[in-house]
């Protein structure tokens, strides 16, 4: 059997994470988090990392294996990925990623553009204006400085403006001048799973978890990480509206139908990126006969 790899993407709230240990344990073997915040041992409840008893059933790579001070990215990501791969394939002919971060998986499955680096000095300099100024400083920016990412990227997603706007500071072009599209060849097979649901039991989802992850004690695990909210790790969906709270800014009850609000557009950018993929075969996560017939035939 040739090494496979069955990557199981996804929205926020879809049922990833239970279905993909499902899929590990058909297979007896190891899953691979894609998420870009579960792999902090300091946050927890807000990015629903899996449960002492799903971590118990089968063993995770790229869960609590970082911490919130340690700068992680895409391109550590990949390579953390590619070496838990094939840690899995020396004793298992399959293994299983599952997460809702699309340029992680982009990362894993392609490759990643080659960007120059840019100096610490240029990112925290940005970062700074970010969060004295906010989000329409940083669109104002690139939209003045990089209009064609600004035509074409994610404009309501801070991250990677401040990726667009670092990457043009540094080196005087467009960050699409070095996202060319060229992937790598993975020496293993790589099958992909997109989970969906129609939209309003999608957002029933998403509105229970939120009540869930407050019952469970989240604003006192966003009351812990106070001292570091300036930290990247922590520019979060369920942390900077809780940040807001105690800040001031927003009553509880605003915040929390803030986090559920940002949790739904998060949601559907992930779907917007994720169907872009035509290799990606799509299922309900209901039907989890269908997935598991399908991993089976394609890992033959």
């Amino acid at each position: 059997m040739q090494p496979t790899c069955i990557v199981i993407v996804g929205p926020t709230a879809v049922g990833k994470t239970a279905l993909a240990i499902r899929v590990a344990e058909q297979f007896q073997t190891s899953v691979i988090s894609a998420d870009s915040r579960q792999c902090f041992r300091e946050m927890s409840i807000g990015v629903a990392k899996p449960s002492t008893e799903e971590l118990a059933r089968v063993h995770h790579y790229f869960i609590n294996s970082h911490s919130i001070q340690q700068e992680v990215n895409a391109a550590v990501f990949e390579q953390y990925a590619l070496q838990s791969v094939n840690q899995i394939f020396a004793h298992r002919p399959v293994a299983v990623m599952t997460g809702g971060t699309g340029l992680y998986v982009k990362a894993f499955c392609e490759g990643l553009d080659d960007i120059p680096p840019v100096s610490l000095e240029v990112r925290e300099q940005i970062s700074r204006q970010y969060e004295q100024q906010g989000l329409s400083w940083l669109q104002q920016q690139v939209a003045q400085l990089d209009p064609v990412y600004y035509s074409t990227g994610e404009i309501h997603n801070p991250q990677r403006l401040i990726r667009a706007l670092e990457v043009k500071m540094a080196t005087g072009q467009s960050i699409r001048t070095y996202q060319q599209g060229n992937k790598a060849t993975r020496p293993f097979k790589i099958v992909k799973i997109g989970l969906d649901l129609p939209r309003p039991l999608l957002y029933e989802n998403i509105n229970r978890r939120v009540e869930i992850m407050m019952a469970q004690g989240l604003q006192e695990e966003v009351r812990s990480l106070l001292p570091w909210k300036h930290l990247n790790a922590l520019q979060t969906v369920g942390y900077n509206e809780l940040f807001d709270y105690f800040g001031g800014q927003k009553s509880l009850p605003e915040a929390v139908e803030a986090i559920k609000t940002n949790t739904r557009h998060y949601a559907k950018r992930q779907l917007t990126w994720f169907k872009k993929d035509v290799e990606t075969q799509w299922f309900s996560p209901n039907n989890e006969q269908d997935v598991q017939e399908f991993c089976a035939a394609a890992t033959r």
